[in-house]
This record gives C-alpha cells, sequence and structure tokens, in this order.
C-alpha cells in the first residue's frame, strides 16, 4: 500500500465491474478502519513472513496476489494428519487381503512391517522434495520442477478428477455403513441411507475446511486422538491374550506360505494402499509451522508409529482368530470385538465410525490444496486458486473437490472403478521420487536441508516400477489399458486449454469467477515479488 494513496478509499460495484479487484479496495477499507499504523505492522509481518517461506526457484505465476495461506499447522498437527490419514478403515475392517496373498500369519507379518519400512523410505525422499521446494500440493510442484508441466498436469488430471475425489467418497461412504449399522440390526442398511449419510459428512467435512484451517487441524487432532483409543484397546488386548498363553495361531508361523513373485507383489500392493497417506503433509507444506523441522519429524515420528500400530493389531487378530477364520470374517476388528469386548463390543464400529471420518478429513484438508496449487499454475479454473478474505482457506478448491466427490457417491459400485485406478497412484509416486533422482543432477542450485542417501530414491523407485506391473502381470485386464488411455487424454485438454489457451473458454470463464469472487469472497493470493 502506497502512503501517497487517499486515505479512505471507495469500494463500490462499479469498481468490480470496471476490472478492479475488489478484495484490494475492501482490505484497504479494512486497515484505515483499523488504523493506518496497524495495518502497516500486519502488512510488513505477513510480507515478512512470507519471503521467509518463498522459495526463488520454483514456478511461479506473475499476477499480483494479495494473501497468502497461513502457518497453521504445527508439529502435533502434522503428526496427528499423516497419523489419521493413513488409519483409515482398512486395518479395522479387511486385512485379510494382505493373508489372502501370503498364505501364512508370519509372512503376512512381515509384508505389513516392510509396506511400513517402504512407506517411511518414500515418505523420506518426500520430505527431501517438501524442505527443497516449499510449494504445497504435493507431487505436482515435484513433477513441475523436475519434468515440467506435462507431467505435472497429467498427474493433477488424473488425481482431481478420479482418484482422490472417489477415495474421499469411499471412506464417506464406509463411514456411512458403519454410522447406519446400529440402527437396523440383523439386516444391511438401505443403499438411499448410506448414499444420503455419505453426502451429508462430505458436505460437513467441505464446509469445516473451507471455513478455518485451525478448525479442520483441531478435529483431526481429536479424530485421531479417538482413533488411537480404538488401536491401543486392541493392542492391549492382543498383549494380554498372548500373555494368558493365546499363542497356538504363531506356532510354524511360515507353514503355508505362498512365495512368487506375483503372490508377494500383490500382498505388498494391498499393504501398501492400508498405508497410503503418508505424503499427505506434503500438500499442505505452505500451511506448516518450521516446515524445515516438523515435516521430517512428523514423518519420522508418524509413519513408524502407524508401522508398529499396524502389526501388533494384525498379531492381536492372530490371539483369537486362525487364518480361515481371518479370511471368512466380513469385518475383522467387529468380530474381534465380539469375541473379546462383549457385551461392550458395539464401541467397536462406533469408533471404526470415527476413524474413516478422521481420514475422510484429512484426504479433504490436503487434497484441497491440490485443486488450489493447479488452479495457480493455470492448470485449472483461476478461481480455484483464489482464497477467502475473512477465512484465510482455499474455499473454492475445497468446494470443487467436495461436489466431484458427491458426483461419485451417485453410482453403484465404485471400489471396482477404485481398484483400477489405484495402480496410476503409484506411477505418479514412482515419476516423482524419479524426479528427485533427476533433480540431484540438474537442479544442483536448489537448497537441500534434508538430503538423504541416494539409493533410497533409487530403491523406492524400482519398487513403484514392480508394484505398477505386478497387477496387470498377474491378472491382465483391459481396465487398465482404459485407466492408461484416460491419463494419456489429459494430453488433449492441456494442448487445448492450456497451451494454446483458447478465447472462448476464458470469455465464459471470466464472468464465471467474478460472480463466484463476489460470492464467496474470494481473491487471488499474495505473491512477493522475488
Amino acid at each position: 500500500q502506497r502512503r501517497d494513496e487517499p486515505q479512505t478509499p471507495h469500494c463500490s460495484s462499479k469498481n468490480i465491474r470496471s476490472g478492479c479487484n475488489p478484495r484490494y479496495t475492501d482490505i484497504r477499507c479494512q486497515r484505515f478502519r483499523q488504523g493506518n499504523q496497524m495495518g502497516e505492522e500486519s502488512l510488513r509481518k505477513r510480507k515478512g513472513e512470507d519471503s521467509g517461506e518463498e522459495d526463488g526457484q520454483s514456478i511461479q505465476s506473475d499476477e499480483p496476489r494479495k494473501t497468502n495461506l497461513q502457518k497453521q499447522v504445527g508439529l502435533i498437527s502434522g503428526i496427528c494428519m499423516i497419523v489419521g490419514t493413513i488409519i483409515g478403515s482398512g486395518i479395522f475392517v479387511s486385512p485379510k487381503s494382505v493373508l489372502a496373498n501370503t498364505g501364512a500369519v508370519g509372512t503376512c507379518l512381515t509384508i505389513w512391517a516392510a509396506c511400513g519400512v517402504l512407506a517411511t523410505l518414500g515418505a523420506l525422499c518426500f520430505a527431501e522434495l517438501g524442505t527443497m521446494i516449499t510449494k504445497s500440493g504435493g507431487e505436482y510442484p515435484y513433477l513441475m520442477e523436475a519434468f515440467g508441466p506435462i507431467p505435472a498436469f497429467l498427474f493433477s488430471w488424473t488425481s482431481l478428477l478420479v482418484t482422490k475425489p472417489s477415495s474421499f467418497a469411499i471412506i464417506c461412504l464406509s463411514f456411512a455403513e458403519y454410522a447406519s449399522a446400529p440402527f437396523y440390526p440383523g439386516c444391511d442398511p438401505p443403499q438411499v441411507v448410506i448414499k444420503c449419510l455419505a453426502a451429508a459428512a462430505i458436505v460437513i467435512i467441505t464446509t469445516v475446511n473451507s471455513l478455518s484451517v485451525k478448525l479442520a487441524s483441531y478435529l483431526q487432532n481429536l479424530l485421531t486422538a479417538t482413533k488411537m483409543i480404538i488401536v491401543i484397546i486392541i493392542i492391549v488386548s492382543g498383549i494380554v491374550l498372548l500373555a494368558q498363553g493365546k499363542t497356538e495361531n504363531f506356532e510354524d508361523p511360515f507353514k503355508g506360505s505362498k512365495i512368487s513373485i506375483s503372490s508377494i507383489g500383490l500382498a505388498f500392493y494391498n499393504g501398501l494402499w492400508a498405508y497410503d497417506g503418508w505424503n499427505q503433509l506434503n500438500y499442505i507444506t505452505e500451511e506448516l509451522k518450521k516446515p524445515y523441522r516438523n515435516l521430517p519429524l512428523s514423518i519420522i515420528i508418524g509413519i513408524p508409529l502407524v508401522t508398529v500400530c499396524y502389526v501388533l493389531i494384525n498379531i492381536s487378530y492372530f490371539t483369537v482368530m486362525t487364518s480361515t477364520e481371518l479370511l471368512q470374517s466380513q469385518a475383522v476388528a467387529v468380530t474381534f470385538g465380539d469375541r473379546i469386548l462383549y457385551p461392550a463390543s458395539w464401541i467397536v464400529p462406533l469408533f471404526v465410525a470415527f476413524s474413516t471420518i478422521g481420514s475422510a478429513n484429512g484426504t479433504c484438508f490436503t487434497a484441497g490444496r491440490l485443486v488450489y496449487v493447479a488452479g495457480r499454475e493455470g492448470h485449472m479454473l483461476k478461481v480455484l486458486s483464489y482464497i477467502s478474505v475473512k477465512r484465510l482457506t482455499p474455499a473454492p478448491a475445497i468446494i470443487f473437490y467436495g461436489t466431484v466427490a458427491i458426483i461419485y457417491i451417485i453410482p453403484g459400485d465404485i471400489n471396482t472403478l477404485i481398484n483400477y485406478f489405484s495402480f496410476a497412484v503409484w506411477i505418479f509416486y514412482g515419476s516423482t521420487i524419479l524426479g528427485l533422482i533427476v533433480m540431484r543432477f540438474t537442479k544442483k542450485e536448489l537448497k537441500r536441508p534434508i538430503r538423504i542417501p541416494i539409493v533410497i530414491p533409487v530403491l523406492v523407485t524400482i519398487v513403484s516400477i514392480l508394484l505398477v506391473l505386478a497387477p496387470i502381470i498377474s491378472a491382465p485386464e483391459l481396465a487398465y489399458l482404459y485407466c492408461v488411455l484416460f491419463i494419456l487424454s489429459g494430453l488433449i485438454v492441456y494442448v487445448l486449454f492450456v497451451h494454446f489457451k483458447f478465447s472462448w473458454p476464458q470469455k465464459i470463464s471470466k464472468p464465471i469467477t467474478m460472480h463466484l469472487q463476489m460470492l464467496l469472497e474470494v481473491v487471488p493470493a499474495e505473491d512477493v515479488p522475488e
């Protein structure tokens, strides 16, 4: 704000129609009412914080911006974001998928531990990337820096339209099933009830995340603490049973193991799906307090904690059930509760519902930032990169994400779609970590507060390639080809709307952007010049 400008700016709809940024005049009015001195101090403070976090090497838009996402996520919230997003319903409902592919208790537990180690190694690669390129959006800015805009666009194209909103929908459908089950004893809840409850959960989570970063992170902390209660109950019960001598299922633990490339690959594939979410903090790097410290610390604490919990939970299951009984169980944690916690077994589905809603909240919190960053780089509608004036949240991006997720609830069954697209996740994981290796040679000038041994990203890249090829080789289906074709179809969209930038879409989007800007009270984010 220039000192020679009038001290009482005039705000009117005329300014908006003439192209004046309405948020700029609104903020000037607010600062005038609060006092010039207070306004100048707050502006200097904000610019000082932004300049501290800015990565001069990152790609930035030249459009002037007037505010930024605030750093409101600390170490505890970061750990809760990782733990709360990874631990959803999978470990409580269907750990049998790993056992089905391994055939033995010992091999199953080994795979769960190995998946945790692999997730930790992958997260360490992302820790180096996140401290080297301090931009939100997960894989998106890393692919942008390493390989250019096309791979980054293909990632955002696939993630924003399929993988992330459909996963959000699946998590909320799981929540709806467990939340409605007590009201329909002896029978399955009607699909209409499940879908309506899931849609309501999406609306509530989207609203909370649009209103306040602090409120969303506090909710995540609370839900993570809640799910850790049921985790502790299961683990302690298992330890007590082991102390009482319930060890018959652990005698000769590797008997009947299935040792083949395809079976081990599929077991890893299913186990790593339960660990999915280990890269969540990289989506909100710009909102982390002290990211150089808190990002790696959250990873080093959070993912090993999840690994220990997963292994101990599986051990607890095997103290109560044989391998055959576990494979036949529809919901393993519920079966465990019925046998051990009766008559208080009702707490298991209740806490599983809390666990799923916590995972959904973490997914929404982080994925909304991907929409925001893609809009900021011009790969999505520009309005999706705008920030709420009052709330300082990427409200349009979060609302867009929630809307797409609700659309995925409408079909009867989208689990098959998720299974076919899930291998695409590891295509982009592998590409991103390959980008880390490439940037060791092409971006030597970038500051690296964390520098991991080169053997770690090489190993994770090789495993990523194997995980992509394993389901195709073991059970080839046309659906995988359709998935690849969908990813590549993003090239057509990129050429038409991003590279050539046809004028007619801009003519349509400009009035929409203006009205949404006034309706949602959102503005372009502030950019500090280099």
